[in-house]
């Protein structure tokens, strides 16, 4: 299968991506308060980058006459916009404290998750428009039923896994994707036991 080597981790197939550790609570609190303090200026703080995103593509609108500025400059947004994160990775929301270590609550998490994911993929194309054929599961929606869950989860709505670091984010792929007028599986629901 797919093979990460670092100091910490080899991963060797989804049989091994068991849920993290509970947190304990005397960590959770102070991140979570973190959160809500951090979190709204970060917030602030996308909402104030992406105006002056706005500005400078209506100001290199100017420049589009130059051959290849456009998707030169298509391909720096993407890049900028790509790497900023919505939810840090660090943060903790309140029905994460709430549920830490509940793995019934992180179980119908995925579920929902991949039942979204589904849904889109899984939906009739308009003309012009591409399929949902990817998606990532980060790691705070399994994080207490592990990756292997996702994985049996995701297997059982038509996904397939792709390559992925568990530590992070589960990426999966639409496998009706690659069969024409084909939208996988209908009425599926997650794993047994």
């Amino acid at each position: 299968m797919y093979a990460y080597q670092d100091a910490t981790f080899v991963h060797s197939g989804p049989e091994r991506w068991h849920a993290e550790p509970v947190r304990p609570a005397a960590r959770l609190v102070p991140l979570f308060l973190l959160t809500l303090v951090v979190l709204s200026l970060w917030w602030a703080l996308l909402l104030a980058l992406f105006a002056v995103l706005i500005v400078v593509a209506m100001f290199a609108e100017i420049f589009t006459v130059i051959p290849g500025f456009e998707r030169g400059a298509e391909r720096v947004m993407d890049a900028v916009i790509g790497r900023i994160a919505i939810w840090p990775r660090w943060t903790v929301t309140w029905p994460e404290l709430r549920h830490e270590g509940d793995t019934a609550f992180y179980g119908a998490r995925v579920d929902a998750c991949l039942d979204r994911w589904t849904k889109r993929a899984a939906a009739p194309r308009k003309k012009g428009t591409s399929p949902t054929t990817e998606c990532e599961v980060p790691l705070r929606t399994y994080r207490g039923v592990g990756g292997r869950y996702v994985v049996e989860a995701a297997a059982a709505r038509g996904w397939e896994l792709r390559p992925s670091d568990p530590r992070e984010e589960i990426r999966l792929w639409w496998s009706a994707a690659s069969e024409p007028g084909a939208t996988g599986p209908t009425g599926a629901a997650g794993p047994t036991g």
